[in-house]
């Protein structure tokens, strides 16, 4: 995926001009259903977008995204948090590079995906615009098709969250080195180990703060962190949001 958005970057920047090849790259990027695919301006603007990100918004056309920031189209956090990864890119000149992230899709569904945005540059090296994804995370793998130690050390952290867990650890589960573990885990998850635990905790601490009146402070013990703060930390990383914030959001739906 990083070869590719590179790829993408370097047409695009070629003689400094952003739309050099879009609508091929437009045409391409409409046949991945399970990808939003963007181009923007160096103000944070749509250029170009796929079908599948048209449709993430519950919109019926890409006419209604382009020259709009994604707080111009989606109201409230959920448009802010985006806008403002592109800031910081746009800005910085940074890459964000599979980024781990909670997302709703319309109407009230939860969606894990994985974000990655690089900024394009024109011929003297100034940021003019940005190219990302956001990818839907699904398994690449079927159960049936993985080993059955390391479906043991899944199921120990499907199980066990709430309990001290490391990439160490569940590769000691599986009888694997950390370095095969990790190899194997990003072949039937898309992610690493690490990713895999956070994303584990926090599918089930959003559940609770959707579902319960749990408080915070007892939520986070139940995921295995070790105290509301660093349960915050966590959440906040992969949904631009606090807790409390998630579930407000959540109740006003």
């Amino acid at each position: 995926m990083k070869a590719a958005a590179a790829a993408f970057s370097g047409i695009l920047s070629q003689k400094g001009g952003l739309l050099i090849d879009a609508r091929l790259v437009e045409q391409i990027a409409d046949l991945m259903h399970d990808t939003a695919f963007f181009i923007k301006d160096a103000a944070g603007r749509y250029l170009v977008v796929n079908q599948s990100l048209v449709e993430r918004h519950g919109l019926a056309e890409k006419a209604q995204m382009v020259g709009r920031r994604p707080c111009d189209v989606c109201p409230g956090d959920y448009g802010r948090i985006p806008t403002e990864q592109d800031e910081q890119v746009l800005r910085t000149g940074r890459p964000i590079i599979e980024r781990l992230e909670l997302f709703w899709r319309r109407p009230n569904v939860p969606v894990w995906g994985l974000t990655s945005k690089i900024p394009i540059r024109d011929g003297t090296g100034r940021v003019t615009g940005l190219i990302g994804i956001s990818k839907d995370l699904t398994a690449l793998v079927s159960r049936d098709e993985v080993q059955p130690a390391v479906a043991l050390a899944l199921r120990h952290l499907e199980r066990s969250y709430d309990q001290p867990v490391s990439p160490s650890s569940l590769a000691k589960k599986a009888g694997m080195s950390a370095a095969r573990f990790a190899r194997v885990v990003k072949r039937i998850h898309g992610l690493s180990p690490m990713q895999l635990i956070t994303k584990t905790r926090i599918t089930a601490g959003s559940r609770l703060l959707r579902e319960t009146n749990t408080s915070i402070a007892e939520i986070a013990l139940e995921c295995g962190f070790a105290d509301h703060s660093a349960f915050t930390r966590a959440f906040r990383a992969v949904t631009g949001l606090s807790p409390t914030e998630y579930r407000r959001q959540d109740r006003l739906r």
